[in-house]
């Protein structure tokens, strides 16, 4: 299933309960969509929510609002049903919004190009936590809730780990000589997984972030911009070739090839709230969802394949490794941002 964006897209997100995905384009445009397996998607918004690349976009109070986040620095709360603003924070970080997750019910995290970091109460539209916890753009985000820890990962290459108990960067990783830019948590709290530049993962121990403990080289030289967990063992990786992929965490090997989105970077994977399909976006302005059974199937039989030759095993690839290149940071190029910033969302 494909929808045809018009415009190079940067952020997608899926409904928590719902057949609708939203995207977020380098217009500042924002697009919903309703899907179905069996009928075309259906545009049912079309907003231009910022002035700059809308940056991402994430659904929040149990999907009744999309909140999105812009190189212009501003963020916005937008109602799912009228496409009406609810809030709108002009000059949110002194800094272009690079990246932006849920958190809790009533609290986003929001990182901009300078490596700040902001968490904001919904409720109370006010920023109730901040840290400089980078010295480079904030590529990615996630959180540990039963530690209320968020973890960050960054174009300075590091990985920092901040504790939202006690308002302070508990850790922070040596430098990397590669961008890093995404990040999950997996083995069941264990293990801290970071995507490069390089097409290097990280493997970090929990607690112990200074240094990684393992890499896994299977996908360099193409850089790792996106990963999804699929379970405690597996992750989806999405890379500047336009492959994605599926991975095993410790045994660290390449399992299978999952799809080809198209010759570019992808910039953002997402399941949909039933696990049905998987949501990817990329440079040639399609927001793609595949089939996840379907994928998960075809690697079953490839295994099967691959266990009828006993001497063919690999955990090599045969991808094209001159990719047209590209990375996260391309987005904050050519796009200025000025003023001062504010506290409060300012009611519309």
């Amino acid at each position: 299933m494909e929808i045809d964006l018009g415009k190079v897209p940067f952020t997608m997100d899926f409904h928590p309960s719902d057949n609708l995905v939203t995207a977020g384009l380098i217009s500042g445009d924002l697009h919903l969509y309703r899907f179905n397996a069996d009928s075309v998607p259906q545009r049912l918004l079309e907003i231009h929510a910022h002035s700059e690349s809308c940056r991402a976009a994430r659904f929040i109070n149990d999907g009744q609002a999309i909140i999105t986040g812009s190189s212009d620095r501003s963020i916005l709360a937008t109602d799912l049903e009228t496409g009406s603003p609810i809030a709108r924070l002009e000059n949110a970080h002194e800094d272009a919004i690079f990246s932006l997750i849920n958190l809790t019910e009533s609290t986003i995290a929001t990182g901009d190009d300078q490596g700040c970091i902001k968490v904001w109460d919904t409720r109370q539209r006010s920023c109730c936590n901040s840290f400089n916890a980078h010295e480079d753009y904030v590529s990615d985000m996630t959180f540990a809730s039963d530690s209320m820890k968020l973890l960050s990962t960054s174009g300075d290459g590091t990985l920092s780990v901040c504790n939202l108990r006690s308002n302070k960067i508990q850790s922070q990783s040596e430098f990397s000589e590669e961008e890093l830019l995404s990040v999950v948590i997996m083995k069941n709290g264990r293990k801290v997984i970071c995507g490069s530049q390089n097409g290097t993962l990280l493997l970090y121990s929990w607690g112990f972030f200074k240094d990684c403990s393992d890499r896994f080289t299977g996908l360099s030289p193409n850089s790792i911009d996106a990963l999804l967990k699929l379970d405690e063992d597996r992750v989806i990786t999405g890379s500047e070739n336009g492959l994605i992929s599926l991975l095993g965490i410790l045994p660290n090997r390449i399992i299978q090839p999952l799809a080809e989105h198209s010759e570019y970077p992808i910039e953002h994977l997402a399941f949909s709230h039933d696990r049905k399909f998987l949501g990817s976006i990329s440079h040639d302005q399609v927001l793609k969802m595949w089939d996840l059974d379907d994928l998960l199937q075809n690697t079953v039989n490839a295994q099967n394949d691959q266990a009828a030759v006993s001497d063919s095993d690999s955990d090599e690839m045969d991808v094209d490794t001159k990719p047209p290149k590209s990375r996260k940071g391309a987005k904050r190029k050519n796009e200025n941002a000025n003023g001062a910033a504010s506290s409060f969302f300012a009611d519309l």
